[in-house]
């Protein structure tokens, strides 16, 4: 599984441009799926059937787009200036290797140089505004015979192991639950079972909804990464979870109140299966676990996580051990359900 983290965190997806990734995912479910389809929003759907049919609808999701930038203008100079796509500090933006346009051309974050700041600027963190993207062009012909507008932007970082039993990489959100979710497909599984693989939900958890809508499952668990404060200058529930701790289960985030039977089977399954587990400290963030429980009637879903420290910046480091029991967590899961229908 680590392995193909590696490699679908390689990748480039920002929302609206994760058409590499779907094709990398779908190579990889096809040998094990029984139907698969891309909708009108570029979601990936894939069925496998179970041992026995249960009757009942089980979806497992996990999107594949990743945060990063949008080409916005090019400078008569010949630089890049830019939005994001998602939410990114600006301040871990500088200096920052990036790949740009569609030919993922080497690029790097600039601002202006320390000594020519203000002492009022140095007081204020800098706005995306103030930053630029450096291509190497010596003026704006050429950096237009590379680019263009609306192309995206990726961080360029590698996916490597890192420190005692850790992981780092870009795309952590959420090419590792893709990987998870991979990694269930090649196994016999006791009931049927979709995967979604959804595109834009950094931007708004676009692709999830509609395709809830579509397949109206009656369970729903939404694969995800959080964030993850275990270090120095934070502490108490500001924390919110940390490494090591195995994977958060939710009651709470800022976007969904959690199904509480599926709070408690999860627990129970955890428990049962000595699978260390966590929940958040603090009540923030959000998965598409938002789009999919209020989709049509309404869904029951529950989003479960792995912490992750510096969510939704260049390099994100993981605990292999909690992607480990998450995927335990969810395999469990989901033979729970199976024998209880």
């Amino acid at each position: 599984m680590l392995n193909r983290a590696k490699e679908l965190c390689a990748l480039s997806g920002v929302g609206g441009w994760e058409d590499e990734v779907r094709d990398y995912i779908a190579q990889c479910a096809a040998p094990y799926a029984d139907e698969m389809r891309v909708d009108a929003m570029g979601n990936l759907i894939v069925f496998k059937r179970g041992k026995k049919a249960t009757g009942k609808k089980l979806m497992l999701c996990a999107h594949m787009d990743e945060v990063g930038l949008i080409v916005k203008r090019i400078t008569d100079d010949g630089y890049i200036k830019f939005a994001c796509v998602g939410s990114i500090d600006p301040r871990v933006l500088i200096g920052k290797r990036v790949l740009v346009g569609l030919g993922r051309h080497p690029g790097v974050i600039g601002i202006k140089a320390y000594h020519l700041v203000s002492k009022e600027e140095e007081e204020t963190a800098p706005k995306v505004n103030d930053l630029y993207i450096d291509i190497g062009a010596k003026d704006k012909k050429q950096a237009e015979a590379l680019v263009e507008l609306g192309e995206p932007c990726v961080f360029d970082t590698a996916s490597e192991d890192f420190g005692d039993g850790l992981f780092k990489a870009k795309a952590i959100d959420d090419r590792l639950c893709c990987a998870m979710l991979l990694k269930l497909m090649e196994q016999e599984l006791p009931m049927d079972v979709t995967f979604l693989f959804s595109v834009q939900e950094e931007v708004g958890c676009r692709g999830a909804f509609g395709a809830a809508f579509a397949l109206e499952p009656e369970i729903a668990l939404i694969t995800d990464c959080t964030t993850a404060c275990d270090f120095p200058t934070v502490e108490g529930q500001s924390r919110v979870c940390q490494l090591g701790d195995g994977p958060v289960i939710y009651y709470m985030d800022n976007s969904v109140v959690s199904d509480r039977a599926l709070y408690e089977q999860l627990r129970r399954v955890a428990k049962e299966n000595g699978i260390p587990w966590q929940t958040k400290h603090r009540v923030a963030g959000g998965t598409d676990a938002k789009a999919v429980q209020s989709t049509k009637a309404g869904i029951r879903a529950i989003p479960v996580s792995a912490p992750i420290r510096y969510l939704h910046t260049p390099a994100g480091v993981g605990c292999v051990s909690d992607f480990e029991n998450m995927l335990r967590l969810l395999r469990c899961f989901i033979d729970d359900t199976a024998a209880n229908c």
